[in-house]
């Protein structure tokens, strides 16, 4: 009799993290739109408040990317660097490229700090993330992607070794000290707010949610345990540090200016980190109770990359069509339609696409391609 296999979770924390993070960040773009639409004190209120609440999403994809891709690689000794990167280049490079050529021609309006107007302009609004509101987002976690051996050398050094951890882990929080410190006083709050923003975009700002990404995976049992153990302490810093965020972004008065809401502050990287936290406890639980949510997590969160790069293109679209109109007349009615809608078509492009290029791909090459998202739980291995 063979041995049967056990059965792997049909999700994972990355999942859940990658899938609450793409669903939540749908929404600040058509925010950002109802604002500009000049919306009551009492709606820009609620939006604010609202803003801080989904102000989770970018620490969350990078700690669900690098716990999934550091469970589905680090043991995988034949996988090399060229190989991983062949898989990511079709994967993650491929759909970011084709996106952004969308928006700099069909939609070049969207740009964000200025337009291009010749080749090279075009070029480097190509690679900043200018292109539209939300690629600053790909710039940054591509620089994770290509930085991935990093993560593999800290994360074979650390082993299951607790001291190691622990060094790591207060390494990761000291840089992440230094760097908010330097980033409110030389860009935030200092001299140059207007020529070092690219500085938001730096794989160095979401570094700590990387590090943390990785370790939760290399020590699962004692991160699983921390974590379903102390998750009433872990919502009560959730509901002290949202507190705190709101405060923050409300002493700058109206009307209100969601870039005054960024995630480099002390408040916001604890808010963030327990957002995590909880989203993992919940993660836990549901896998532990086999709840059948779970395969639905798992089969959305394959795809979250790639809705996420279209959702603005929906969302504008769908504004401009009525979205402005109605919210016009009621603000929440508008936001919440053109959300909806936008996650839907985001995440229906996304399947669609894909069963397309499925459809297409044996015709336009003799041998196959196996292209796997580090957004997956897909082994990297052929």
């Amino acid at each position: 009799m063979s041995e049967t296999k056990p059965l792997e979770p049909a999700a994972d924390i990355g999942d859940y993290l990658k899938l609450g993070a793409c669903t939540a960040v749908m929404s600040q773009p058509i925010m950002s739109y109802a604002l500009a639409a000049g919306p009551s004190i009492g709606a820009q209120t609620g939006i604010a408040i609202l803003y801080d609440l989904v102000k989770y999403t970018a620490p969350a994809f990078i700690f669900g990317i690098l716990y999934t891709t550091t469970r589905t690689t680090i043991a995988n000794r034949e996988l090399t660097y060229g190989h991983y990167l062949k898989n990511m280049w079709h994967a993650l490079f491929v759909p970011t490229i084709w996106w952004t050529l969308i928006y700099l021609l069909v939609m070049p309006q969207m740009q964000q700090v200025d337009q291009y107007h010749d080749l090279g302009s075009f070029l480097w609004h190509f690679i900043n993330g200018n292109a539209a509101p939300h690629l600053w987002y790909n710039t940054m976690m591509l620089q994770f992607i290509i930085l991935m051996p990093l993560f593999w050398a800290i994360g074979h050094w650390c082993g299951h070794n607790a001291k190691r951890g622990l060094v790591t882990a207060g390494g990761a929080i000291v840089i992440a000290a230094l760097w908010l410190w330097f980033y409110d006083t030389q860009v935030f709050n200092g001299p140059h707010a207007s020529d070092w923003y690219l500085f938001d975009r730096l794989f160095i700002s979401f570094f700590i949610y990387g590090i943390f990404g990785m370790l939760a995976w290399q020590y699962r049992d004692r991160f699983n345990r921390a974590i379903m153990t102390w998750w009433p302490a872990i919502a009560i810093v959730f509901i002290v540090t949202f507190w705190w965020t709101n405060h923050e972004l409300f002493s700058y008065g109206f009307p209100v200016q969601l870039g005054n809401a960024p995630y480099y502050k002390p408040s916001m990287t604890l808010y963030d980190l327990a957002a995590i936290g909880l989203f993992s406890a919940l993660c836990l639980y549901q896998v532990k109770a086999q709840r059948p949510f779970t395969k639905f997590v798992h089969k959305f969160a394959d795809f979250a990359y790639k809705a996420y790069l279209s959702n603005v293109f929906w969302s504008q679209c769908l504004w401009l069509a009525f979205g402005k109109s109605l919210a016009t007349s009621n603000t929440w009615a508008g936001i919440l339609v053109v959300y909806v809608l936008t996650w839907s078509l985001s995440f229906a492009s996304a399947f669609g696409l894909h069963a397309v290029w499925v459809r297409v791909k044996p015709m336009l090459f003799n041998s196959k391609i196996k292209a796997v998202d580090p957004t997956t739980n897909d082994d990297l291995a052929e």
